[in-house]
């Protein structure tokens, strides 16, 4: 391979097939970037949303228990 490339031009080996590249393989260089941004935030979600019941379980546990303690 680098025996073909080695009598090209500069502009084919740096210009030219990382663009053929971005061509072939852009929509799945797109799918997986995506799939990845939508795995975080999907992780981030969910962590949001397991520290607010916790933050609201706390928050309801801590009052409920001081007014059984009055009965």
């Amino acid at each position: 391979m680098q025996e073909v490339l080695s009598g090209m031009p500069w502009w084919v080996k740096w210009v030219a097939i990382p663009l053929i590249a971005i061509v072939v393989f852009g929509g799945l260089i797109a799918s997986v970037i995506g799939f990845v941004i939508g795995l975080l935030f999907k992780v981030l979600l969910f962590a949001a949303l397991v520290g607010g019941l916790v933050y609201v379980v706390r928050k309801f546990m801590g009052s409920s228990s001081a007014s059984r303690s009055e009965w």
